[in-house]
């Protein structure tokens, strides 16, 4: 039930950046890139979850810099941070000035180009989601399982999110706020400093 509720979290941040992203589409491309989008996820998940043995492996420190020790695992979260973080204050900067300075990237979107960005953004959210749940449980299938539920939950409400989310701009700007947080959030764990998820997970809620 935990692993369950932490991937509807984790999903719901994620569709709302696919929403995002999507909307740069025409209309009757949104719904496939949505849908392969969230499948992207879910594949990429369940791939990472099978090799949970060699992600925990990239726990061991390939050099050190002015005392602190990067793993692989360190530098894909510090990488996947840096990317969110880019992409977040990217959107924020075009939804407030693209349309007054005419940098706004609707038309020049392509649907290869939209589904490269929610990959990535898809792994570094999977990447993260695949170390706590294999910190958290044993069972591969219990794992599998959260995944799935989730991801069918996510598919079914992704058409009104994509929808609420697009009709209120001050909803996408505080989604991008937050994304900006998490990125964050994965440069310090990158780190070695440990903070507590309940720090981003519970003022996105309340906001």
């Amino acid at each position: 039930l935990t692993l369950f509720v932490l991937e509807l979290v984790l999903g719901v941040d994620n569709v709302i950046f696919i929403s995002i992203l999507a909307s740069k589409l025409p209309a009757r491309q949104q719904a496939l890139a949505r849908n392969l989008g969230l499948t992207m996820g879910m594949l990429g998940r369940i791939g990472l979850l099978f090799a949970a043995s060699w992600i925990i492996s990239l726990k061991d420190d390939l050099f050190e810099v002015a005392g602190y020790g990067f793993s692989g695992r360190d530098l894909i979260l510090i990488g996947g941070g840096l990317f969110l973080i880019y992409k977040a204050v990217k959107e924020i900067h075009e939804k407030l000035e693209g349309a007054e300075h005419g940098t706004g990237s609707v038309k020049t979107s392509t649907l290869a180009a939209v589904l490269g960005q929610i990959f990535v953004i898809d792994l570094v959210f999977s990447f993260d989601s695949v170390i706590t749940a294999v910190g958290m449980v044993d069972n591969l299938l219990v794992i599998i399982a959260a995944v799935v539920l989730s991801f069918g939950i996510m598919l079914f409400a992704s058409k009104h999110i994509f929808a609420f989310v697009n009709k209120h701009p001050s909803v996408k700007l505080l989604a991008l706020a937050f994304l900006v947080m998490i990125g964050v959030f994965l440069i310090v764990d990158g780190f070695g400093i440990k903070v507590d998820k309940a720090l981003i997970y519970v003022p996105m809620a309340f906001a």
